[in-house]
């Protein structure tokens, strides 16, 4: 079990040399909107930009669907989950299941979810990519005005993720040293998760403690203004990039309410 979190994104691509803050701030402009509406075409519409835009950001689709592959579980777990327990099953009927009667409604939900899922995570996705996290915790503080000891100490945890990978493998294999393997035991293969799961949250736990208080000796808490040895510079393309996410977003949203598909959450 291994964890890379380095930008895997080609560093000279246009959108990829964005200021990251504008990069997040597009990507959170792109993707709140889409949760605005149960319809199929929106989030249909948002992620054939999205993938439109990949090669501006130097990211292969590969790169994505190696990245995205857990989303992709999700996802058909609730495509599944509508299509069998959906409350309302208004429109025509379409199939049946046995007792479950898949109508056009259900269909239109149900995928209506499945499309949102990706479409509101691949930006995230993108960002993180394209963003170093050293250069993201230092805009966030020059140009976002986050405070300094947030935005260190997350970027402190963002970089000890690939050790937790490390770790679980470390006890994995420690433990079949000893001769405790589950074999083909369900039961026994849970119980292993289970306690393998609680030895890792326990190290994770004690690492951060140590890491608070070397931080706090170093003086990442101190009051004083802090200087910055990497400047991130937000300029006026970063600027378009952020007004072009809000005007696609809206355009996906408006197109949907002119086709008659909008069918928002609330109301």
């Amino acid at each position: 079990m291994t964890l890379s979190l380095a930008p895997v994104a080609d560093p000279a691509a246009p959108l990829a040399r964005r200021n990251p803050v504008a990069k997040l701030g597009a990507a959170l402009l792109f993707s709140l909107p889409l949760v605005a509406t149960l319809d199929p075409l929106t989030p249909a519409l948002a992620l054939a930009v999205e993938l439109a835009v990949l090669p501006f950001f130097g990211i292969h689709l590969r790169v994505v669907a190696r990245r995205a592959w857990p989303l992709s579980i999700a996802a058909l777990g609730i495509l599944l989950t509508m299509v069998l327990f959906a409350a309302d099953r208004s429109g025509e009927l379409l199939f049946a299941l046995g007792p479950f009667a898949v109508t056009t409604g259900v269909a239109s939900t149900a995928m209506g979810m499945f499309l949102r899922v990706f479409a509101v995570a691949l930006p995230g996705i993108i960002v993180f990519a394209t963003t170093d996290p050293t250069d993201l915790a230092d805009a966030l503080v020059q140009n976002a005005k986050a405070p300094a000891r947030f935005a260190i100490g997350a970027l402190a945890a963002f970089r000890l993720l690939p050790l937790l990978g490390q770790e679980w493998q470390m006890l994995t294999l420690a433990r079949r040293a000893r001769g405790i393997d589950a074999g083909r035991n369900p039961v026994a293969k849970l119980r292993i998760f289970a306690s393998t799961t609680f030895a890792l949250l326990v190290g994770a736990l004690r690492r951060g403690g140590r890491l608070a208080t070397a931080m706090d000796a170093r003086g990442f808490d101190a009051t004083t203004p802090r200087t910055h040895a990497r400047i991130q510079r937000f300029s006026r393309a970063d600027a378009m990039l952020l007004l072009g996410a809000a005007v696609l977003s809206g355009a996906a949203l408006a197109t949907s309410i002119v086709t008659g598909f909008f069918r928002p959450i609330l109301g």
